[in-house]
């Protein structure tokens, strides 16, 4: 003769075993979830375009993210002014409407004579 076996139900323990579990598992996957998406590889960034060209038989090299200048590899100091117009230090008196054309009259003012290497510092 055959007995069938009897499945005794879950007891509140282990019940409250199983959602503490899920909880825990739960919680752990929400947190790690950000920090394993960060871990992919990223976009690399491209870095800034330069303008550069020849004018006068001079070296003009303009980075248009900073716009920062550079005539035959020397830094000319450049300031932006509130209108989005530049200016220089070598013609304070008059702006441009792009550090490109500042450069310009740069060479133009500067002729044959170099910039010092090294940018003027303010004190």
């Amino acid at each position: 003769m055959r007995t069938a076996s009897v499945v005794a139900p879950p007891t509140r323990r282990a019940v409250l075993r199983a959602a503490f579990t899920a909880a825990v598992l739960a919680g752990t996957a929400a947190t790690l979830g950000p920090v394993l998406r960060a871990r992919r590889p990223r976009q690399t960034l491209t870095p800034a375009p330069l303008a550069e060209e020849s004018y006068r038989g001079r070296h003009i090299s303009v980075d248009l993210a900073t716009a920062a200048v550079r005539i035959d590899g020397r830094p000319l100091h450049v300031m932006r002014r509130a209108d989005g117009s530049y200016l220089s230090g070598i013609n304070h008196f008059e702006s441009y409407a792009t550090p490109m054309e500042l450069a310009r009259a740069a060479v133009d003012e500067l002729g044959t004579t170099q910039l010092a290497l090294a940018a003027p510092h303010h004190g």
